[in-house]
């Protein structure tokens, strides 16, 4: 019994050193007093490490709360849709944009892939790749839609 005991001590030990370790690498990716640069597309930290996920949630924060939308019109970079933050706002801002930010946002994502595949994509892993294109075709969807819904042609 006093096996058990201390297996589970050291079980408890360990959990509560992993949820410090994970506290304070969270603290850390957000300590950064300059915000991330979503606007220029400069989103190039693409892995799933804590702090890299913590900066893409504070970009798109920062995007989809802007009371403008002048980001809907700046130019993309490859990082930008291998990380998935733009267009994601475009996902979670379609019911708000209005149908020439509409048309902007599915020319953007429509174009996605090929930028992708294009030179500036040749760093990035097979996975990165795929996600990106397949991100991008569903948000091109969904904008297609809402455009089709909301806004007249001609």
């Amino acid at each position: 019994m006093p096996f058990a005991i201390s297996r589970r001590a050291l079980a408890c030990r360990a959990a509560a050193l992993a949820a410090t370790v994970a506290a304070a690498a969270l603290v850390s990716a957000c300590a950064s007093s300059e915000p991330p640069q979503v606007a220029s597309g400069s989103m190039s930290c693409l892995d799933d490490s804590p702090h890299c996920i913590a900066q893409r949630q504070t970009a798109l924060r920062h995007l989809v709360t802007r009371s403008d939308r002048h980001w809907v019109r700046d130019r993309a970079s490859v990082d930008s849709y291998a990380s998935g933050v733009r267009l994601f706002a475009f996902k979670t801002k379609k019911k708000d944009l209005t149908c020439d930010e509409l048309q902007a946002a599915r020319r953007e994502a429509d174009s996605a892939d090929v930028v992708l595949r294009g030179p500036e994509g040749r760093r990035l892993t097979p996975a990165q790749l795929s996600r990106g294109s397949m991100f991008a075709a569903e948000v091109s969807r969904e904008l297609s839609r809402e455009q089709a819904r909301r806004c007249r042609r001609g």
